[in-house]
């Protein structure tokens, strides 16, 4: 037997069987890291975040929500697997102030990568009931802008394009962060994202720069930012909680709100209650119509993501302000 010839084999074969078991422990340390192959699990507070999520992380990205389809998201209750399974996320997408629950959730997470919305963009105050100061395009005394950590600001800023498209560049650029190893994808991925929502904010101001009258009415005091952006006035019959009852003095107030203004239309939504709406509407001789806040996506909304459904909203305020 030579020896000398059986040695460099055997070296050979030791350092295959090191490369090997090298090549086994990096895939367990990459399957540690996430969850779902190579993909980035990713949870998302409900449906605004999580089409963002969905559409900057496209293949890299394995999205969850924690609001189902249907829900009212500002009455979510999470279950013990769903705030169980918030410290599992490899990066976990939210805005603060409008879901309690969420919010006290998330702060027991531990989860390294959380991005809150409302930091990645400004908020402001929207009065909503008699007395109060309405959401007049223009006027700075309408206008304050907050930090997202602040009470009483508004937080629906996914129904301004503007806001939502500057949120949208935060979280791609939070993403990169996140996983760095596929950053030019997802800044690619946010830079078509941001394009389409461009083209929104055009075709409402295209749509809505002449019309016989600048109010609308609404059961859900959602609007704020969108009759801003777009110099128009929401009149809500209730406040930012879709569910909260009208005082007599403001449902006084709407009717001569609609008398003096010539509206044509209360508007109601999908995920809440239309009997205040319908009532309002009986007793002023007025239509109703849905202006969809985008906080859920069901067999009712009129589009299958947030831009067919922005374009619906277009399409019913253009109907009712009566666009030239």
């Amino acid at each position: 037997m030579n020896v000398s010839r059986l040695i460099p084999t055997i070296t050979l074969a030791g350092a295959v069987t090191l490369g090997l078991t090298a090549l086994t422990a990096c895939s367990a340390s990459d399957a540690a890291d996430h969850k779902n192959g190579d993909k980035l699990d990713v949870v998302a507070s409900f449906y605004p975040m999580q089409y963002l999520a969905e559409q900057i992380g496209g293949k890299h990205v394995s999205v969850t929500t924690l609001t189902k389809p249907g829900v009212e998201p500002h009455d979510l209750e999470l279950s013990p697997r769903q705030i169980g399974g918030l410290s599992d996320a490899d990066y976990v997408l939210y805005l603060k102030g409008i879901q309690p629950a969420v919010d006290d959730a998330i702060k027991q997470s531990g989860v390294k990568n959380v991005v809150d919305a409302s930091k990645l963009t400004k908020l402001e105050e929207h009065g909503t009931e008699a007395g109060d100061d309405h959401d007049h395009a223009g006027s700075d005394e309408h206008g304050h802008e907050h930090h997202g950590d602040e009470t009483g600001a508004d937080p629906h800023i996914w129904l301004d394009p503007v806001k939502y498209a500057e949120v949208a560049e935060g979280v791609g650029k939070s993403l990169e962060k996140a996983d760095p190893d596929h950053a030019a994808d997802y800044r690619r991925n946010t830079e078509a994202l941001v394009g389409k929502i461009d083209a929104l904010n055009t075709a409402y101001e295209t749509g809505l720069k002449s019309t016989a009258t600048r109010t609308f009415i609404t059961t859900h005091s959602a609007f704020g930012y969108l009759a801003e952006r777009y110099g128009l006035t929401q009149e809500g019959i209730a406040g930012v909680d879709p569910e909260a009852e009208p005082s007599p003095a403001r449902i006084n107030e709407i009717h001569a709100i609609a008398k003096k203004n010539k509206v044509t239309t209360v508007f109601f939504e999908t995920l809440a209650s239309d009997r205040t709406a319908k009532t309002l509407a009986r007793d002023t001789g007025l239509r109703t119509d849905v202006l969809d806040p985008l906080e859920g996506i069901t067999d009712k909304s009129k589009g299958d993501d947030y831009i067919e459904v922005m374009r619906s909203n277009l399409a019913a305020l253009q109907k009712a302000l009566g666009a030239k």
